[in-house]
């Protein structure tokens, strides 16, 4: 089993991504496999060498230590030639053409496939999509020429040989999609899916880096101990039934009981 937690760096930890942190630790650690660090930062206008520091301290803090992709450390923004080899590897087998829609155009996940018989030559504020039979074209790379995300975690999962993608909940909807672009890119196998619940707002809303939702470090300052955060993060969820100190190094304990 080789797994992984893969971090944008667009901003700080919260108590969501430390959820996020038992599942992938615990049930690794339950399977006897391993955890591969991606730090996903395709975006380069969001993305900050500050936050990416602040991740890398917040995880070693309180204890979660990978098993690969620290010594170097696996960055999406290296990777530019594994996604435009996989990209020529697209255009062999299908319709990857030119965009240059807005996001206001589009208005939502589902692309209606107007710019599919333009022939719009690829330049500054276009984009690259593919065309597929259902759920729309899906973007590859953006209209400020950033590889998408779901373009960048799946041709990813494929090229690092990830059995296992554990998520948050909020991400069962991009599974299809991977899922066909894996074919598509000439994949059969899929890995195993598991989205686990997400810690929210008492208005329902998920916690957002970019909201400044309270985060790791300033539970830190706070004076709270690695151990009471990550307690906290698992009864927010419901792992556990109270919030009370849990360990890095025990989380594996929570899924082998269940």
């Amino acid at each position: 089993m080789l797994t992984r937690y893969a971090p944008s760096p667009t901003g700080h930890l919260h108590l969501g991504h430390v959820v996020n942190a038992i599942y992938v630790w615990g049930l690794a650690r339950a399977a006897g496999g391993r955890v591969l660090l991606r730090m996903e930062d395709h975006d380069r206008i969001r993305c900050r060498p500050e936050y990416e520091a602040s991740i890398l301290d917040d995880l070693a803090w309180l204890g979660f230590a990978p098993d690969e992709g620290l010594h170097p450390l696996v960055r999406q923004s290296d990777r530019n030639d594994v996604y435009r080899d996989a990209l020529e590897r697209l255009r062999h087998t299908h319709h990857v053409y030119v965009c240059d829609c807005s996001r206001k155009r589009v208005a939502g996940e589902r692309y209606d496939g107007v710019c599919r018989e333009r022939g719009l030559v690829d330049g500054p504020g276009c984009g690259l999509r593919v065309q597929m039979d259902d759920g729309g074209d899906l973007l590859l790379r953006d209209r400020d020429r950033n590889w998408t995300y779901h373009f960048a975690v799946t041709v990813d999962d494929i090229e690092q040989g990830i059995t296992h993608v554990i998520r948050g909940e909020d991400l069962l909807s991009s599974t299809v999609r991977q899922l066909q672009l894996r074919r598509m890119l000439g994949v059969a196998a899929s890995p195993a899916y598991v989205h686990h619940p997400l810690v929210l707002k008492p208005n329902g809303e998920k916690l957002s880096k970019s909201a400044g939702d309270t985060g790791v470090r300033e539970l830190r300052r706070a004076g709270i101990s690695a151990e009471d955060v990550i307690g906290r993060a698992a009864a927010a969820v419901g792992l556990i039934d109270g919030p009370r100190p849990l360990a890095a190094a025990d989380v594996a304990v929570l899924f082998l009981e269940r």
